[in-house]
């Protein structure tokens, strides 16, 4: 039998501690082996977060159509290695045995009609706190240059006391200067 290294051996032991341990979630996989152990209150802080979320993304999909907007889920998402727009994944809970469909990026695309026939198309992507990763950004800027939308509104909350509104931030207004459009993303220019 291996001598375990001392090092090995106290992050073995802290694992056990936390298998057994009340406040600790412990999974492991169909061998019976240890995979991972998550802090329970973490777990139920993420819940409370994905369902907040999706509460908002929701009064945001009615604010916009009491604004007389078409508003659906936007089912594409943007690769930014083959510089090109794909299919969103499919996300698939085996708890619950459902099917996510709605994973793509921006959330959602709103059409409203100008005139004649000429139509405004702007992507909606809903974020709380109204903060976009790098990757979203640079994904932001691929879609306004191919011309995929005409604008991409940022969506977030706004409290007043209890109140809570929506509030649009336009990507082109916030982060055009800075990002100064042709050098922000890995996009091989045409």
């Amino acid at each position: 039998m291996k001598k375990v290294k001392k090092e090995n051996k106290e992050k073995i032991m802290e694992m056990i501690r936390k298998a057994g341990s009340e406040e600790y979630e412990t999974s492991w996989n169909k061998g019976g082996v240890f995979s991972t152990s998550k802090k329970k209150s973490k777990i139920k802080g993420g819940k409370k977060s994905r369902a907040a979320g999706s509460r908002f993304e929701l009064r945001v999909r009615k604010d916009l159509e009491e604004k007389g907007r078409i508003v659906d889920k936007w089912s594409n998402n943007v690769d930014l290695e083959k510089n090109e727009l794909v299919m969103a994944k499919r996300k698939f809970n085996p708890f619950s045995k459902v099917m996510t469909i709605g994973t793509g990026f921006p959330d959602f695309i709103t059409l409203k009609h100008v005139h004649d026939d000429m139509y405004s198309v702007i992507g909606v992507e809903v974020k709380m706190n109204g903060l976009l990763s790098k990757e979203e950004k640079e994904k932001c800027a691929w879609l306004l240059k191919n011309k995929i939308f005409s604008k991409i509104w940022i969506a977030k909350e706004k409290r007043e006391g209890n109140k809570i509104e929506v509030v649009y931030d336009d990507f082109g207004e916030r982060y055009g200067e800075k990002l100064r459009w042709n050098g922000i993303c890995r996009i091989n220019p045409k």
